[in-house]
């Protein structure tokens, strides 16, 4: 066998960017499998995440991060915007997600802080299956071309795949050689705890209106296997008895509606059978304590 055959690479890559430009479902994508939740709300993903992805010489680790924003008044949002721009350090490549429809003032934000990253950089323009023209990306490209340090720039489509394997290939060819960190079987560092708290989390978010999303977060209380079905019980924590209310649903049909679609999205993952159990609680003002956000997950080491 060859020296080159032998040669492995591994290394951390970052997806940074503002809010719902797709960074998630691009990991996903990547991945082969889905780790991080999605949803066409804005900040959905709140936590950091590592989706892992090993080939014959070659493995990912790919680290999705929350939509940095420009609205820090909250403490969910400083959390957010904290949990982002610690991922820029201490990783190889930084992948920069924009939209193809277009650079918004937020893009200005996470530009200001890649420009600190001693990281290869990667501009990612996403949702080019969206353009009528492809021609419409011609002022964007040009806009792009004047940024420095600037290792490459591709356009592509987390959704359908286009152009994603001269992502994964220039990514490859940007890691450094070294022996994998991770068990080759190994597709995240998150607990299955916490892959069915999202889960849940995200049929809410996509099954409720607009603002209510932001006013819950999920937590697993119970996790365990009983006679060959897992049981998962989950607190769904919202900050107003009127909230709770819609979440409930008359005669408890949302409540229900959710846990159904829980159950068959953790059964297909896991190949197993599969009883959700859900609550709602209230505890109000919990996304702006930072003393709450802590004992509910959000801590600096997610």
């Amino acid at each position: 066998m060859s020296k080159q055959s032998e040669t492995k690479r591994c290394g951390y890559v970052a997806f940074i960017g503002r809010p719902n430009v797709g960074k998630s479902t691009l990991l996903n994508h990547l991945v082969g499998q889905k780790l991080c939740i999605t949803s066409r709300k804005p900040q959905t993903t709140r936590h950091r995440v590592l989706g892992i992805k090993t080939t014959n010489d070659t493995q990912f680790i790919f680290v999705d991060t929350p939509g940095m924003h420009i609205d820090n008044k909250h403490a969910m949002n400083r959390y957010m915007n904290q949990a982002a721009k610690t991922a820029i350090h201490d990783v190889d490549v930084v992948v920069f997600v924009i939209e193809a429809m277009g650079w918004r003032d937020e893009d200005d934000l996470v530009l200001e802080r890649i420009k600190h990253t001693n990281a290869h950089v990667i501009i990612a323009i996403n949702k080019v299956d969206r353009l009528a023209k492809k021609d419409a990306l011609l002022p964007l490209l040009q806009k792009l071309s004047t940024i420095e340090n600037i290792t490459d720039i591709i356009p592509l489509s987390a959704k359908s795949g286009d152009n994603t394997r001269l992502l994964e290939d220039r990514l490859r060819s940007l890691l450094p050689e070294d022996d994998f960190f991770f068990d080759e079987e190994q597709i995240t560092d998150r607990s299955m705890r916490f892959v069915a708290a999202e889960l849940i989390r995200e049929k809410l978010i996509r099954r409720l209106g607009k603002e209510l999303p932001y006013a819950l977060t999920v937590e697993i209380e119970e996790y365990q296997d009983v006679e060959g079905v897992l049981h998962v019980g989950a607190v769904i924590w919202v900050e107003r008895a009127g909230q709770k209310a819609i979440v409930i649903g008359k005669g408890g049909s949302m409540l229900k509606e959710i846990g159904k679609q829980s159950r068959q999205e953790l059964e297909k993952m896991l190949e197993t059978k599969v009883f959700v159990r859900l609550w709602v609680k209230v505890r109000e003002g919990w996304s702006d304590d930072e003393r709450a956000l802590r004992s509910l997950g959000y801590t600096d080491d997610m």
